[in-house]
């Protein structure tokens, strides 16, 4: 297999680490005085779905993994399981709701998403950046004399509560950054 340098590890790059897959979610390069550089990872282990931050020295190296993403359409809830179906061969796949995480309440019926598979074994979703929600609770926007913006508390249809701004009102599509829950824009 071929070694990466920690350096090269970005969003999104795969990796084996004390036999284990991971995912690199966020990188950081930390120099400080005249030692040497230490590179922070934000990581997820694709088995358990656990985020953890590892440092690590600069010349460290890992194991480099190729994940396969084949685009999968989400079907339904099955107790514990989320079914996933390819849409040309119909071929379904069950992910449990440990290993999806906080993704999971991002899904809606038949959205599109990369289903990460690693020896055929589905590990990961990878959700569009961007996902649309209706409003369905929040409290009425009031304007006062204010000089920046201001947001205010809102509940959408999947449950998540959210930071929308005051103009948003109940029964309005927004366009929620899936990345960390918040408000991206208001759907036209």
């Amino acid at each position: 297999m071929a070694m990466l340098g920690v350096q090269d590890i970005r969003n999104g790059t795969a990796f084996l680490l004390d036999g284990n897959p991971w995912l690199g979610l966020k990188y950081e390069h930390i120099k400080m005085g005249r030692g040497s550089a230490t590179i922070k990872i934000k990581m997820r282990h694709l088995l358990t779905g656990v985020t953890i931050e590892k440092s690590f020295v600069n010349s460290a190296r890992v194991e480099e993994i190729s994940l396969l993403r084949k685009p999968m359409q989400y079907l339904y809830r099955d107790g514990e399981d989320y079914v996933f179906m390819d849409p040309k061969t119909y071929e379904q796949v069950n992910m449990s709701a440990d290993v999806l995480a906080e993704n999971a309440v991002y899904l809606k019926p038949e959205i599109l998403v990369n289903v990460l598979f690693w020896d055929e074994r589905a590990l990961w979703i990878e959700l569009p950046p961007k996902m649309e929600f209706v409003v369905v609770q929040t409290d009425p926007g009031v304007k006062g004399n204010s000089v920046s913006n201001l947001y205010k508390s809102a509940k959408l249809e999947n449950g998540i509560e959210t930071r929308v701004p005051l103009f948003i009102n109940e029964g309005e599509k927004v366009l929620i950054d899936t990345r960390d829950g918040s408000y991206a824009e208001r759907v036209k």
